[in-house]
């Protein structure tokens, strides 16, 4: 019999063990360290409805409640509509960012536009995603979009660009486009993914996984497993690939 999940409000009123505290104390000082949010940044929370993004938000919000930097959420989530999200998941995230005082918005859009010609990977895929994200900053004068990227997607994408593309680089924790008009920042880039999927087991986080074609094939699936070996040899494997890349903010 699977055990009751405890409500995700207890951590919104300030009932935090010491872990969660400490991943979002974490996520604050990568924030610090990368100069990733200032006073009076608005800030577009990319949301796919995974444990990540639903943890960020979640680290994002705490921490204003905190600091004395005040700065605006707003979340957007891009619903496929080749592979929507069950309807009821629609309120049951609508109430999540409600809690935490961020506005919310679900946008319907096509995963596989006309132009991409019938042809479909995880590349195209992101860039989609990217494109309708933007197209939403430029719209709503919005300049830094935080995802929820964290230290083992870093290191799969090191894996993945050393392995097969020949290229020691990874995504950045600041990554600037359109000449610095949009930055992308990453507050979780210093947290195991093991810290959300413990919160997403515990907490009643509304957690929705789209569906996806590439999901169990794609190389990132294969790599989990290399990367959990390679951490029996070290446990710090992932923080040597993460220091190796000596990031600095351009910020």
């Amino acid at each position: 019999m699977e055990e009751e999940k405890i409500s995700y409000l207890t951590l919104i009123n300030g009932d935090l063990p010491p872990w969660v505290r400490r991943f979002i104390k974490q996520t604050g000082k990568t924030i610090n360290d990368f100069s990733m949010i200032k006073e009076d940044d608005s800030v577009l929370l990319s949301v796919s409805g995974g444990k990540d993004s639903l943890a960020l938000a979640l680290a994002l919000s705490l921490r204003r409640k905190w600091m004395p930097v005040s700065y605006t959420l707003k979340a957007l989530m891009i619903n496929w509509i080749e592979h929507p999200i069950p309807e009821e998941y629609r309120e049951k995230l609508a109430s999540y960012f409600q809690a935490l005082d961020i506005q919310f918005t679900i946008v319907d859009e096509c995963q596989y536009p006309p132009s991409f010609k019938d042809e479909f990977n995880c590349y195209l895929c992101s860039r989609n995603r990217r494109r309708i994200m933007f197209e939403y900053c430029q719209q709503h004068d919005i300049s830094l979009v935080a995802m929820g990227h964290h230290l083992d997607d870093l290191v799969e994408t090191t894996l993945m660009n050393l392995c097969f593309r020949a290229k020691f680089a990874t995504m950045l924790p600041v990554q600037p486009f359109f000449e610095g008009k949009i930055h992308i920042i990453r507050p979780m880039i210093e947290i195991h993914e093991s810290v959300t999927k413990r919160l997403g087991e515990i907490y009643d986080l509304p957690v929705v996984k789209p569906v996806c074609p590439y999901d169990q094939t794609n190389i990132r699936s294969k790599l989990k497993p290399i990367i959990s070996e390679l951490s029996h040899i070290d446990k710090l494997t992932r923080e040597h690939i993460f220091n190796a890349h000596s990031f600095t903010s351009p910020l």
